[in-house]
């Protein structure tokens, strides 16, 4: 039995009491959490005040509830995908996402007839309004079970001069880059990262654990006259996958020597 004796509410000073045993490895990462009438005889208090810390501990992120099984301590392990942001060519000319296309579709891509907001329109340098063709595709990590939300932006300016996107704006990104490729563009990309806790739908479909941030990629593709021309954007949680990157150096211009 452990007697609470400090300041604050009772249920914080509960809340802090269990924070401590997992800090310091008691209650371990991924174990099952003693039940409501064990952590009542534990600290002397009512069921109550164990639900309120529970729930503060759930808000902390240290502890997820899962329904009809108890709570459990969060994993504190390696996250279970590495995702390599990079983008490769073959032999043939052909376009490749680093090893293979891992990914499958949970569900039928869906396409659709957007607007810019004022975030999407700044990455693609558009006004706020401008027409654009959506695609949204649920992805799944067969190895991993990994859940990641896909979204493809394409301007209405861009598929009018590439009529093969107008057809299909659901082409995948690597089918894209070889469209454009083809029709003169010479592509780079920029890429920026974010993280957000996720909204009621996103958590729903992510299936994400309480109290789990998103992590939300960016990636513009850049053609001819280096404008943007595609907007991709993945969401997957921050507990299921971490980022790998490939850095080279940029070559910097000449200077000019001073007369």
């Amino acid at each position: 039995m452990t007697e609470i004796q400090r300041p604050g509410a009772l249920y914080q000073q509960v809340a802090a009491a269990i924070r401590e045993a997992i800090l310091s490895g008691e209650f371990a990462p991924d174990s099952l959490l003693p039940s409501e009438a064990q952590l009542m005889a534990r600290y002397q208090v009512s069921r109550p005040t164990v639900r309120n810390a529970i729930a503060a501990l759930r808000a902390e992120g240290l502890i997820d509830v899962r329904h009809g099984k108890g709570s459990f301590v969060r994993s504190d392990g390696h996250p279970a995908l590495t995702i390599e942001r990079r983008v490769s060519r073959t032999s043939d000319g052909q376009f490749a996402m680093p090893n293979g296309d891992v990914w499958e579709e949970v569900e039928e891509p869906s396409p659709y007839r957007t607007r810019t907001t004022k975030i999407t329109g700044r990455l693609l340098e558009l006004s706020e309004e401008e027409a654009l063709f959506g695609c949204d595709r649920l992805l799944i990590d067969p190895g991993t079970g990994t859940r990641a939300m896909h979204r493809t932006l394409i301007p209405f300016e861009v598929t009018e001069a590439t009529p093969p996107l107008a057809e299909d704006p659901c082409k995948r990104p690597a089918e894209i880059y070889q469209v454009l490729t083809q029709d003169g563009h010479k592509l780079w990309w920029s890429e920026t990262v974010r993280a957000h806790m996720p909204l009621p739908d996103e958590r729903t479909t992510l299936q994400l654990p309480d109290a789990t941030p998103i992590l939300h990629l960016a990636r513009v593709t850049h053609g001819a006259d280096n404008r943007p021309v595609i907007l991709e954007e993945l969401r997957v949680g921050a507990d299921r996958a971490e980022l790998a990157y490939r850095i080279t150096a940029d070559k910097q211009p000449a200077r000019r020597a001073r007369v």
